[in-house]
């Protein structure tokens, strides 16, 4: 059995994730006080009971899901005796890029929790509130050729990328508003259906190139090292453990495309992967491993039974 450890993206926060950890466990509480003082904000409080509009706050969603995956692993560790090396690989669908580095060792949780913290204010400074937009388009008919195409008919009007590619049936284009409702038009044309997204940015696109410049400032000085398992990179989707072409990746990947598709074949075909588990909020990242790796088994681990279930597999 190979084992990679997957780390979730923006979208999957809600109120009360993490605190089942938190009841049950000093370690899964250390982490949340520990991002707390980082911050100097009662990050945890609003996790625990919202209000979930501050909590969507893209600066406040980033490192509070950071924090649930990183406790999550910490846990593991701690409790079960399931360290990360146990993995093959490591890999975090765009902000879980970070979570999976820390969760590695790669970045202390502090610096984590702050550098996620001017992420997502960073993101937000980029683009002017509804000058921006981004659409994720469905259907069995929707492959990456397809969301490029549509992406191409947008960009006669202005910015439009695909920004995440997903799995065959979910490719997420970004961009100018304008440009991608013209690329919804093309997508449905081509047999698709899109939906508009509800967030506050047009994420992975180079609309995101002034908060790339602040990451890159802020990464510049930032203490990297080698993770304890080597992550599999959103925007070259091939593994590394190098910290400069880590920290270089980190910047790119903020106006680049989360390869998320290509990251899961290759883990799955060259990589050798059979298990796949998802630390942190939600099972997003476990559903698009059962369509891309069906031979694989994919797994979440959300709450202390999950944790206990999968510990007691080795």
């Amino acid at each position: 059995m190979t084992l990679a450890f997957l780390f979730p993206g923006q979208g999957s926060q809600a109120v009360g994730m993490g605190q089942d950890l938190a009841d049950a466990f000093a370690s899964a509480r250390e982490v949340f006080q520990e991002v707390d003082e980082a911050l100097g904000q009662k990050l945890s409080a609003l996790m625990k009971g919202g209000p979930e509009d501050q909590l969507t706050l893209t600066e406040n969603a980033q490192p509070a899901l950071m924090a649930v995956s990183v406790a999550i692993m910490r846990t593991l560790e701690k409790d079960f005796g399931v360290a990360v090396e146990k993995a093959a690989f490591v890999a975090g669908h765009s902000l879980g890029e970070y979570s999976a580095l820390a969760s590695a060792g790669a970045i202390s949780l502090s610096d984590t929790a702050r550098l996620l913290k001017l992420r997502g204010q960073a993101m937000q400074r980029a683009v002017p509130v509804g000058q921006g937009a981004m659409a994720s388009l469905i259907g069995p008919k929707t492959d990456l050729a397809l969301a490029e195409e549509a992406a191409k008919a947008g960009s006669e009007v202005g910015v439009c990328v695909v920004a995440n590619d997903n799995n065959n049936g979910n490719v997420v284009i970004s961009g100018d508003k304008a440009a991608v409702d013209r690329a919804i038009e093309k997508a449905k044309e081509l047999g698709a259906r899109a939906i508009p997204l509800n967030v506050s940015a047009p994420f992975h696109c180079p609309l995101m190139q002034p908060a790339a410049d602040e990451m890159a400032e802020a990464l510049a000085s930032a203490t990297i090292v080698s993770p304890r398992a080597p992550l599999v990179a959103n925007v070259t989707a091939q593994p590394t453990n190098d910290p400069e072409a880590i920290r270089r990746m980190l910047v790119e990947q903020v106006t680049g495309r989360v390869r998320w598709r290509e990251s899961m074949v290759w883990m799955a075909e060259a990589g050798g992967v059979t298990r796949f588990a998802e630390a942190g909020a939600g099972k997003v990242l476990s559903g698009m491993a059962k369509r891309i790796a069906p031979d694989a088994e994919a797994v979440p681990l959300n709450g202390p039974a999950d944790l206990e279930a999968f510990a007691k597999s080795f």
